[in-house]
């Protein structure tokens, strides 16, 4: 009964489309499953971040065991949850109120866990698929102890998916043209930020610290031994309805040349 029930599970993960995964996690933001309502701060990173979203769900769609590497507030993991993965969470920061409630309602697995300097707290080869969105740009040391460690637990001919700033977007060349820094402010979070201190290192995760290149990305991902790597420019598809849509139209625009676009986005495979 349960090879069945497998079986069944494997074909729809196989036809869903990334329309059907849109729904369901517009769906989810309406009914306050995803964080509660009202909340603008939420309501911004959400529709910015959606579509780059079902864009990872429909390529992991056939992954049981999905670890999110860097969390968050756990959207992600809340939509994957709904979609049938088994799902695990990791982050510097505590859970989230919101995350905390969905672990113990759900099957999430949530632990707090320095991922620049610890090894990540799974046996080798436990999971189909690990992601790591809008994570690496905020590393004060090296990436390549986590990409080891991203490989490590990773099974055979799982995948990787990272995502991180473009470093030559349209926003970047712009502002160094106007002659401003492309990273926040600077006397707020580099001049007076406070270290987080830990092992006897000093780290800074609430500000950028590194943006990639698309090479950069690629050389990463050699870097951590993973193959048939591909690195992508992210269109910038923010979710928007009625006349909120005409403000597409420059975004539109702007992706027409892909390097100007705001992040990279890369999958790779442990063969």
């Amino acid at each position: 009964m349960n090879n069945i029930s497998d079986t069944k599970n494997e074909r729809s993960s196989q036809n869903i489309t990334k329309k059907i995964i849109k729904k369901k996690a517009l769906e989810m933001r309406n009914q306050g499953r995803l964080y509660d309502l009202p909340n603008e701060a939420l309501d911004d990173y959400f529709y910015g971040s959606v579509d780059r979203f079902c864009d990872i769900a429909r390529e992991i769609r056939n992954a049981k065991k999905v670890l999110d590497v860097g969390c968050g507030e756990g959207l992600l993991l809340l939509i994957l949850d709904e979609l049938g993965h088994e799902c695990y969470g990791l982050d510097i920061a505590e859970a989230s109120d919101k995350l905390q409630t969905a672990c113990k309602q759900k099957n999430i697995k949530f632990q707090s866990c320095n991922i620049e300097v610890d090894s990540l707290p799974y046996p080798d080869g436990f999971f189909d698929a690990v992601v790591c969105c809008q994570v690496l740009e905020h590393f004060t040391h090296s990436h390549l102890w986590a990409i080891k460690e991203m490989y490590r637990v990773l099974k055979k001919n799982g995948i990787i998916e990272i995502d991180v700033p473009n470093v030559v977007c349209f926003r970047n060349r712009s502002r160094i043209l106007r002659g401003k820094n492309i990273t926040f402010d600077y006397e707020k979070h580099y001049l007076l930020e406070k270290p987080i201190l830990y092992k006897g290192l000093s780290f800074y995760p609430h500000r950028h610290n590194r943006e990639f290149t698309k090479n950069e990305l690629k050389l990463l991902l050699e870097a951590g031994s993973f193959e048939k790597i591909r690195v992508n420019y992210l269109s910038s598809r923010r979710y928007r309805v009625g006349l909120e849509r005409i403000r597409s139209i420059g975004s539109a625009m702007r992706d027409l040349i892909r390097s100007f676009r705001k992040s990279l986005i890369a999958f790779a495979l442990k063969e």
